[in-house]
């Protein structure tokens, strides 16, 4: 029964290693792109500091408009965008593209749901004392809001993961690209549902590391 598991052991660790890569630089650009835009978005809204209808539709427009979107068919779309970017449409690194911008605005979303939680209290108490706004920011909003920042980057971690599954339409590879390759394609029952536990061990070992850090941060 585990012969044919055996003998793709190989091809396997490099889904693996695939997955790692595409899920890592999806991470990478939420916290350094989608984290700045969340924001953004929150001090943008009506009511809040820094109030600006304009540029708050624009930022809602351009996260509603790709979380809204098909992923696969995202990912065709963007097909020049990632020749642009990486000089080929095909890959692991090619997958990063479309990944990468889905992490973006799902990331920034709940960024900005996070910062809501933040009592108004705190942003008229880090002004009283006459902190900067990158003070008040990093100091003060991301200190109160961190657990909730945790919990909505494993949650979107776990997404990117799921994502993941499907970039073998670009030759991206991954846990799910071998699935389909060496499991479904080739009628080997087993292959695919060794690989179903792979992505079932990730994501719980991702919620498990989120969730006791999330709880670690929490101050109430």
């Amino acid at each position: 029964m585990f012969d044919n598991v055996i003998k793709f052991q190989g091809q396997m660790w490099q889904s693996i290693g695939e997955t790692f890569v595409m899920v890592g630089v999806s991470i990478g650009a939420a916290v350094m792109l989608g984290l700045p835009l969340g924001t953004l978005l929150f001090f943008c809204r009506k009511g809040q500091l820094y109030e600006n209808k304009y540029l708050s539709l624009l930022l809602n427009s351009f996260v509603n408009i790709v979380r809204s979107f098909p992923f696969l068919l995202l990912v065709v779309a963007l097909i020049p965008v990632t020749r642009f970017v990486v000089g080929t449409a095909i890959g692991t690194m090619a997958a990063t593209v479309p990944l990468s911008i889905v992490a973006i605005a799902y990331y920034s979303r709940l960024v900005e749901q996070s910062l809501l939680e933040v009592p108004k209290g705190t942003i008229e108490a880090a002004l009283s004392m006459g902190a900067s706004k990158l003070e008040l920011i990093v100091k003060f909003m991301y200190v109160e809001a961190r657990s909730g920042l945790v919990l909505g980057l494993t949650t979107s971690t776990i997404s990117f993961i799921s994502f993941s599954t499907v970039m073998g339409v670009v030759g991206g590879g991954g846990v799910g690209d071998f699935a389909i390759r060496y499991g479904y394609q080739r009628f080997e029952t087993e292959v695919m549902i060794y690989a179903i536990l792979v992505m079932i061990v990730l994501v719980q070992l991702v919620q498990f590391t989120g969730g006791t850090l999330a709880r670690l941060l929490d101050k109430r």
